[in-house]
């Protein structure tokens, strides 16, 4: 199988460090920011600054949240594994792109690639062709029915424009459908009130060459607001293990514009849309990807908890990706090449609720997407049908029942019918119990799939001109599915201290395997043969250790076990599909520091991760990281901050298989500055 997620989602490559004494500075940096912050005094706060950077610790577990059910609830007592990174952690993170900010998200798994490309999943099944959870931005699905799963390097917007980015370790079809097998991520930037003025950003460093962002926020009328923005950046080449370049450099240029209006006091219409063209290196070719969105969202706010929403967008991408050579002992079967992708995406969704009884929230929901995808294949990797039309129907029930005064009862389920797999459905029930105000203990169970995708079953690698297909999509591919039982606590133990508790039983079946042709062994196909289990923790706790300092851990075992089914054949045996460490930790800290400075830090661990996708099992070792940032608000329109990433190592891998190609990512530095007008 080749990396659907290497080289700008190229389907191109094959699936397959010692600490420097910086190391020592790093930590002892660590040692001094934790033993010194009791005694820290807050920064000076400037009207300029995020909301919830004045959010205290009891304000932020009580975020309103609306992924986990469609409709605004306290993060506190949602009954489901949730973790929200808000813009202020955002921003003193230090992070680049949606990606690198998605780190900050305890329940999920992030490893970095190359300099463009990443690997991210949700309780396991963290390969290069990784397909199980659902990545929305402002309720638009970014994903690409190739291989079910996102190309990384195309999602990005301004970060400064995100309001807060929602993360949901577990299923979530009921409410989303298709592809939310073992997690849902929702990207929502800020409405365009919250962005008057102008913002210019600037950064340069090592690895992050340059990096400028633009934004300029207006009102055109009472209950009218606009904004636009523009980013580009260059990220250089990281390295290989002998210390030789990657030649994998980065450029993305992206643009677009949000404008929110009162229609009425209980109606609002949003319409937003992005632009962006990148290209990226690899191996001495060039990947190309561009592509454009437009948006429009109707809300209404009714009385007594009624509501609707109605939503519908256009998404366009083009990607160009090389493929080398096809060669086999030494023979070229099929030569190199370009494969072209052009994939246009229509969906309209619906969904109303209102208060049916005293006891009772009742929603519904209908939606429709249409997809046109144009492929130009490559010599050595095809798809047939070239062009292929898809439609895709859906509707859902949900019933949120009040059994008690602390006990709640949420059952509900989701429809849809696809081109592929016909009919799915995807039911869920929810049981939450207050156990206070301040704790929160849920339960659910939960089926969800992920159907089909092109390169289960219209994949040719070669071509068949070519003489030999070595790996073919199969039509009798079905739907992978999940049950999913789950257990957790949500509390705020004291003023100081809130955590958070998840255990998760997954039962799979179906996932994807590789079978032989009888007879002439190939070409070797995909099929349905493997099923198992997994099961794990995700634990958070947050510690306001003082007025201005902060602290946050967060801890995630995960055990992961798939089988052949019996009487059934996987040529991987049973050990393609996962690619995941089987602990990962991490510990940041965020500083007030005096004279408007800001120090934040980040210790992560990450246990070795088995590459189950080369001649032998591949080991990516176990590495610990750090980053730091020191910012100063210089005054209330200028802000400076300092960041370094990566600090433990000159260089570690975070994935890939252990050859000669695999690339390491490199200890970096940049400064940024930023000013608002």
């Amino acid at each position: 199988m080749q990396d659907a997620n290497h080289g700008g989602g190229s389907f191109a490559a094959t699936k397959r460090t010692q600490p420097h004494r910086g190391a020592v500075a790093a930590l002892s940096a660590l040692a001094v920011l934790l033993a010194g912050a009791a005694a820290a005094d807050p920064a000076g706060e400037s009207g300029a600054t995020d909301a919830l950077k004045k959010l205290s610790l009891d304000e932020l577990v009580n975020v309103e949240v609306t992924t986990v059910s469609r409709h605004s609830e306290p993060l506190l007592h949602v009954p489901s594994a949730i973790q929200v990174i808000t813009s202020e952690q955002i921003r003193r993170s230090g992070a680049t792109t949606i990606a690198e900010a998605l780190r900050l998200a305890d329940n999920l798994d992030v490893a970095r690639k190359n300099a463009h490309d990443w690997a991210i999943s949700a309780r396991g099944f963290n390969t290069a062709l990784a397909n199980k959870l659902l990545v929305m931005i402002d309720g638009r699905t970014v994903y690409t029915p190739l291989f079910s799963g996102v190309f990384w390097d195309a999602q990005n917007t301004l970060l400064a424009d995100v309001e807060r980015i929602e993360v949901i370790s577990g299923p979530g079809g009921t409410q989303w459908g298709a592809n939310a097998v073992n997690g849902v991520i929702n990207i929502i930037t800020k409405h365009a009130r919250d962005t008057l003025g102008g913002y210019l950003e600037g950064a340069a460093g090592s690895s992050l060459q340059d990096q400028v962002g633009v934004r300029y926020g207006t009102q055109l009328a009472p209950g009218t607001f606009l904004r636009v923005y523009g980013e580009h950046f260059n990220f250089d080449d990281e390295q290989l293990a002998d210390g030789a370049s990657a030649h994998d450099r980065w450029h993305m240029s992206q643009a677009g514009f949000r404008a929110d209006t009162e229609l009425s006091p209980r109606q609002a219409l949003t319409v937003q849309g992005d632009v962006y063209d990148g290209d990226e290196d690899l191996a001495g070719a060039t990947t190309e990807n561009s592509g454009w969105n437009l948006l429009g969202r109707w809300n209404y706010r009714g009385t007594d908890d009624t509501g609707a929403n109605l939503q519908t967008y256009l998404d366009h991408t083009a990607l160009r990706d090389p493929v080398p050579a096809f060669s086999l002992q030494g023979h070229v079967l099929a030569p190199a090449g370009f494969l072209r992708d052009e994939l246009d995406t229509f969906d309209i969704d619906f969904d109303y609720r209102w208060r049916a009884s005293e006891r009772q929230l009742l929603q519904w929901g209908l939606g429709y997407r249409h997809t046109h995808d144009d492929v130009t294949n490559a010599p050595a990797l095809a798809f047939f049908p070239q062009t292929l039309d898809q439609n895709l129907y859906s509707a859902f029930v949900q019933d949120e029942i009040s059994l008690t005064h602390a006990l709640s009862l949420t059952l509900g389920s989701k429809v849809e019918h696809n081109d592929y797999t016909g009919l799915e459905l995807e039911p869920n029930a929810r049981l939450r119990w207050d156990l206070g105000a301040d704790t929160t203990l849920w339960a659910a169970v939960s089926r969800a799939v992920r159907t089909p995708s092109r390169i289960d079953r219209d994949l040719s690698e070669p071509t068949p001109s070519a003489g030999l297909v070595l790996l073919a999509g199969s039509d009798t591919f079905v739907s992978e599915t999940v049950v999913a039982h789950e257990l957790g606590i949500r509390s705020q133990l004291a003023a100081q201290v809130a955590g958070s508790l998840s255990l998760f039983y997954n039962d799979y079946d179906h996932i994807r395997s590789t079978s032989l042709t009888p007879t002439t062994i190939l070409p070797f196909f995909f099929q349905n043969n493997l099923h198992g289990e997994t099961y794990g923790a995700e634990l958070s706790v947050d510690y306001q250790a003082g007025p201005g300092w902060r602290l946050h851990a967060g801890v995630e075992p995960l055990h992961e076990h798939l089988r052949v089914n019996a009487g059934q054949f996987d040529l991987n045996a049973a050990r393609n599909e996962i690619a995941d460490p089987h602990d990962r930790a991490v510990l940041r800290s965020s500083w007030d520091l005096p004279h408007d400075l800001e120090l934040d830090a980040s210790l992560r661990w990450t246990a070795q991760r088995e590459i189950n996708n080369g001649p032998t099992i591949g080991i990516v070792p176990s590495y610990w990281d750090a980053d730091l940032r020191l910012g100063w608000r210089v005054s209330p329109r200028l802000d400076l901050s300092l960041v370094g990433q990566n600090l433990l190592h000159d260089r570690h891998a975070e994935y890939g298989f252990p050859d000669a190609t695999r690339i390491e990512i490199q200890r970096s530095v940049y400064a940024k500055a930023v000013w608002r007008f």
